[in-house]
């Protein structure tokens, strides 16, 4: 049997903040953001929200709710595995990166199901490890082409044609889809002190744990990172929006979860799977920029010619090649861009890019298992030192560190790492940062780093490093 799309143009504008207003107040809404118009790194906004079916993971039960909320089907084991088994595949060529298929999140503690791990840091929020929707229609904004489709599939189920069709009727208005739509469009602001869940002292302590497992010849790299958390009053969207002006970021994410936000504004993309083919764009190596042109240029400078950063980025390459390798053809898997050096609004990155074709038997979960949580903050070698996070760390990492993006039915795949991202829970807002830690590593350098790294975060809630009650 044929299957087509139905696609129907949008009014485009530049900005698509406004476009998704209308969308955010329905369930699990969700904006995968380029950044655009503060940046012209990313190309595509995507939008969707009101998924068909939910897909939730957690300690590796992974339950199917449908779209009034009941619970349609339970499952043990992988949740990867339940959402191949619940995807619908769909093989058309189409010059869209998302006709419809998964959005959602894969939390880094997602990697409990695939790695065993000792359930040492604490699972203080208590949030699913993999949340998915199972979207029938999204709004795709080509920035390049300067163009806005809504898309679905072409179907003989008149609910659903009824529900596109309201759709893009209330869209063309710019009507909000909700009839009954909450206005709570207060400002996003601080109410308590800034916290975080090690101290300087504690970080450098362990800081030095880790050089010893390296010189011990554990590891040879290890990503440690700290959690900074702050209540909040009022709209974590118009958060968002602030944020997304302060730092625009291409893999930048807003997503709303039921009883909690998540907010990314990440530079990183992990895996993109198009017509088979696989990227992998690490980060590894970090330099605070400067609004005065020749202390930045020699910032950059710095970073590129690095042999320390260098040499943590090569770990994670490495690391990832192996990973790539086990769903890809052989031969094919390459390294296409080594150390390039990117600049974004707050720092300056070491970016490396690896690449492959899928082997005809793989699919994007394939890749998605094969390469899950990605190297660039873990460390290598991934198992050993997954542990070592889990008896450092105080807190678990839940959705920061993991992936977020899209699975399309065309097959076609795009995630970010989960970096520079935070959680809006009860009230208090979750955001974190770490760095990877080699043998050469200086412990002070290090914890400066991880400030810069959420400098973003500080300038939206108005509260600065020194002001850090541990």
């Amino acid at each position: 049997m044929s299957q087509s799309l139905i696609i129907d143009d949008l009014p485009y504008q530049a900005d698509s903040t406004a476009l998704f207003e209308c969308l955010r107040h329905e369930p699990y809404a969700v904006f995968l953001d380029s950044g655009r118009p503060y940046s012209s790194q990313g190309r595509y906004d995507i939008m969707a929200a009101a998924p068909r079916k939910l897909i939730r993971g957690c300690n590796g039960d992974s339950e199917v709710i449908d779209r009034r909320g009941h619970v349609i089907a339970h499952h043990r084991g992988d949740p990867l595995t339940v959402l191949q088994s619940h995807f619908e595949p769909l093989r058309l060529f189409v010059n869209h990166p998302f006709i419809g298929g998964a959005i959602g999140y894969f939390a880094y503690d997602l990697g409990r199901s695939l790695i065993s791990l000792p359930p040492l840091a604490r699972n203080s929020m208590q949030l699913p490890e993999m949340l998915v929707g199972l979207y029938d229609w999204a709004v795709v904004v080509d920035h390049s082409e300067r163009r806005t489709v809504l898309i679905g599939l072409a179907t003989q189920d008149r609910e659903a044609v009824a529900e596109f069709n309201a759709v893009h009727a209330r869209l063309m208005k710019g009507e909000h889809l909700s009839k009954q739509a909450p206005h709570n469009d207060e400002d996003f602001v601080a109410t308590g002190d800034l916290r975080t869940n090690m101290s300087r002292a504690e970080y450098l302590q362990k800081f030095n744990t880790v050089l010893a497992h390296i010189r011990a010849g554990d590891c040879y790299q290890v990503n440690l990172a700290q959690r900074f958390s702050v209540t909040m009053r009022g709209s974590p969207w118009q958060g968002y929006k602030q944020l997304r002006c302060i730092n625009p970021a291409p893999f930048s994410a807003y997503m709303e979860c039921g009883d909690f936000v998540v907010m990314s504004i990440s530079p990183e993309r992990f895996l993109r799977v198009q017509a088979n083919h696989v990227m992998a764009c690490p980060i590894k190596g970090t330099r605070p920029r400067s609004a005065e042109y020749q202390l930045d240029y020699h910032s950059a400078e710095a970073l590129r010619k690095s042999d320390k950063d260098r040499a943590e980025n090569l770990m994670i390459v490495d690391l990832l090649r192996n990973d790539i390798s086990q769903c890809c053809q052989t031969g094919s898997v390459r390294v296409s861009q080594l150390f390039a050096v990117k600049s974004f609004a707050n720092v300056h990155h070491l970016v490396s890019t690896i690449e492959g074709d899928l082997l005809p038997q793989h699919d994007a979960c394939d890749i998605l298992r094969a390469c899950f949580p990605g190297g660039s903050i873990t460390g290598a070698p991934k198992r050993r030192v997954m542990e070592i996070i889990e008896s450092l760390e105080p807190d678990r990492r839940s959705i920061y560190c993991g992936a977020i993006g899209y699975l399309s039915r065309h097959g076609d795949m795009d995630l970010n790492i989960a970096i520079r991202t935070a959680i809006y829970h009860r009230g208090v807002l979750h955001f974190y940062a770490g760095g990877g830690i080699v043998a050469d590593s200086q412990g002070d350098s290090e914890y400066q780093e991880t400030l810069s790294k959420v400098s973003s975060w500080f300038s939206l809630i108005q509260k600065r490093p020194a002001m850090i009650v541990s």
